[in-house]
């Protein structure tokens, strides 16, 4: 198939997603301000799982105004615990106040993911996983943050659970495709709808 297939996006994990997918694709980070639309929508009651779809569709339409007739995914994820928003730490003591946070508690990944073609988004669809932490002692959490290195900071939960975050868990419900930040079975299963990938 000739189609275009565009991940409007810099993570590598989303990237090695794709390709261990077997998936042929270009890179195209979206140019967007997360922050700005967050705030712009905060006092509407948009819900965390909401502003996950919301990024990810920012994302794909920015990308697919761009690269005309191709099908650009865009993808976010958002951590919450109770009404709270968790943003990806900005050091390692912000690292450590999260996981401090998180310690003992459940909180919710929502993975959102969109597709655009053409500047209008045609598809979009949100994931769930509830992660449990058990209780960490905050010496456990500092030598955790030592050993995992500043690698947590690219993640919204100052973890990485396909490395030594895993130790951090008593308990998960979700597929490992919503944690790591892009929904892979949904996604494979539009593109086959839409053609763009051989079913």
């Amino acid at each position: 198939m000739n189609t275009t297939l565009v991940l409007a996006s810099q993570s590598i994990h989303r990237k090695n997603l794709m390709e261990n997918a077997g998936l042929e694709f270009k890179c195209q980070p979206a140019d967007i301000d997360e922050r700005t639309i967050e705030l712009a929508i905060k006092d509407t009651g948009a819900t965390p799982k909401e502003l996950a779809l919301i990024l990810a569709s920012a994302k794909a339409l920015d990308v697919s105004q761009k690269i005309p007739d191709a099908y650009v995914i865009g993808s976010d994820q958002t951590l919450s615990l109770n009404d709270e928003l968790f943003h990806k730490p900005e050091d390692m003591e912000a690292a450590r106040r999260t996981l401090l946070k998180l310690s003992g508690q459940t909180h919710t990944l929502n993975s959102g993911v969109s597709i655009a073609k053409n500047g209008e988004t045609i598809w979009q669809h949100v994931s769930i996983a509830e992660l449990t932490m058990r209780e960490l002692s905050p010496e456990f959490i500092g030598r955790h943050l030592s050993e995992a290195g500043e690698s947590v900071l690219t993640s919204v939960g100052a973890y990485q659970l396909e490395k030594q975050g895993v130790q951090l868990f008593e308990k998960i419900e979700g597929d490992f495709f919503t944690i790591v930040g892009l929904p892979m079975l949904p996604l494979l299963a539009q593109l086959r709808e839409l053609n763009v990938i051989e079913g």
